[in-house]
């Protein structure tokens, strides 16, 4: 009965809504459709034909009113019927248009149908499968799609632990930064407190030494004063007297005393203590303080090397530290790079290499990988000279060039001649040659440094970057 009554309700229905038909007409053919979904359809195509059999139809289609009354009394004696109460499943596993189970999948239309469906004008000659193989094919879809997903899962999850091991780096590196910015400016703030303690010692010396001698002058003036008003006295005295006793005590009014004079370099010399002050305490202080032409760059360092705290000097620990894998770090050498690249003109600086068996010096691009594998030649990005085994010099050129030295050179001189594309090595000692690489450069380059692996401890020394004399010319 089910069967029979969907099959009803399937010829009930308009071929192009594919629901009830709500005032049909009649054509030519004897197909039936909603006049409103049939006027639709005419003005789409442009052209009056059914849309069936694609007959042409001129005159205006009558009204099928055998067909409205049918379809008008069964959905009277449908909307009569008492609603079936179904649990929620055997709703969704049966079919809502004709009660039948759901054992069909309609590819095309991407929904399940039943066997009745399966007949019907919406689903004639469409791709079917049965319902079992379609829920494992889309299941199985799913696990394919949860394969990406997860994997960008796991890099988010790395990614987020990597950005929290990062903060709290961040937080350590500006508490030690802090620490060391206030320790060097407290030994600015010591050498100009000594300093200005100094020179207002001076001060007080030469005012008390002078002021010392002005009170002895002041002194030996009072009493050349009380000399001279006494015999001043005597002699106003005298001529006050009678004739006979000024005879018999006159004496000569005359002073054997020079003229008194106020000593030249009395003075303090306020010259002296203030001319050029601020010039004067500079000067001194640069024979305190050292610069470096390059400053290494921690955040390059790989994590087996440690920096020291003004960032001048490179060792190997073999101790793997807690750092973020931040782009700029190297993280499968032990290679760092100073913190100023340079694209123009001419720099140079020297390494205290001492008496290291291995180390590499040169320059790097900023484009050379620092997370996989890298090979010591120009087209990787470095132009590098090599110690090896205490006594093998290297070019790492394409092919490796061997270098003999005369002596065993305790510094090495880097100079970069960026506009020319030369990268020369230097014995500092006497400024001998030692290579020069030569080509293009493109991009910024930097300082390159590696104080090498220090396995069996037969080269734990550092590498350091040495200090260069500053002078002042005055124009």
């Amino acid at each position: 009965m089910a069967a029979t009554a969907s099959f009803l309700e399937e010829e009930l229905c308009c071929a192009v809504c594919s629901d009830f038909f709500k005032d049909p007409v009649l054509l030519k053919c004897s197909h039936s459709f909603c006049r409103v979904c049939l006027k639709k359809f005419w003005e789409q195509k442009s052209s009056r034909e059914c849309p069936l059999c694609r007959r042409k139809s001129m005159d205006d289609p009558p009204l099928n009113l055998i067909l409205k009354n049918i379809v008008e009394n069964h959905l009277k004696h449908k909307n009569e019927a008492p609603e079936k109460t179904e649990a929620p499943e055997k709703n969704e596993s049966h079919c809502s248009l004709h009660g039948e189970k759901l054992l069909l999948y309609c590819v095309e239309d991407q929904e399940p149908i039943c066997v009745v469906c399966q007949t019907a004008r919406k689903h004639r000659d469409h791709q079917l499968c049965p319902l079992e193989e379609a829920v494992e094919d889309k299941k199985e879809d799913l696990r394919a799609s949860l394969i990406p997903l997860k994997e960008k899962l796991e890099k988010f999850t790395k990614l987020k632990q990597e950005s929290e091991k990062t903060a709290k780096h961040i937080k350590s590196q500006s508490q030690h930064t802090e620490k060391k910015i206030k320790g060097e400016f407290e030994e600015l703030h010591q050498f100009l407190r000594e300093e200005e303690e100094a020179r207002l010692t001076v001060l007080r010396v030469e005012e008390k030494e002078k002021s010392e001698r002005m009170k002895e002058k002041i002194e030996n003036i009072s009493k050349h004063v009380s000399t001279l008003s006494e015999k001043i006295r005597d002699i106003e005295k005298a001529t006050d007297a009678e004739d006979v006793s000024f005879l018999k005590s006159h004496c000569v009014a005359q002073c054997s005393l020079q003229d008194p004079e106020l000593a030249s370099g009395a003075l303090i010399d306020v010259a002296k203590h203030l001319g050029s002050l601020k010039f004067r305490v500079w000067e001194k202080m640069l024979g305190t303080v050292q610069y470096t032409p390059v400053t290494l760059d921690p955040n390059t360092a790989a994590p087996w090397l440690s920096v020291s705290d003004d960032l001048t000097s490179v060792r190997y620990t073999g101790v793997y530290r807690q750092l973020p894998d931040n782009p700029e770090r190297f993280t499968n050498f032990a290679f760092l790079l100073g913190s100023e690249g340079f694209n123009s003109g001419k720099h140079s600086w020297e390494v205290e290499v001492g008496d290291k068996p291995e180390w590499d010096v040169g320059v790097a691009a900023e484009s050379v990988n620092r997370k996989g594998g890298i090979a010591y030649w120009p087209e990787d990005g470095l132009q590098v000279m090599t110690l090896r085994k205490g006594d093998e010099y290297e070019a790492c050129t394409s092919t490796p060039t061997h270098l003999r030295l005369k002596r065993k050179p305790q510094r090495i001189r880097v100079q970069l001649d960026y506009d020319r594309g030369e990268v020369s090595f230097f014995n500092p000692t006497d400024m001998s040659l030692i290579y020069t690489f030569k080509g293009t450069f493109t991009g910024r380059l930097f300082p390159f440094f590696s104080p090498c692996v220090n396995d069996d401890g037969s080269n734990p020394g550092p590498l350091k970057i040495c200090p260069v004399k500053v002078s002042v010319t005055v124009m």
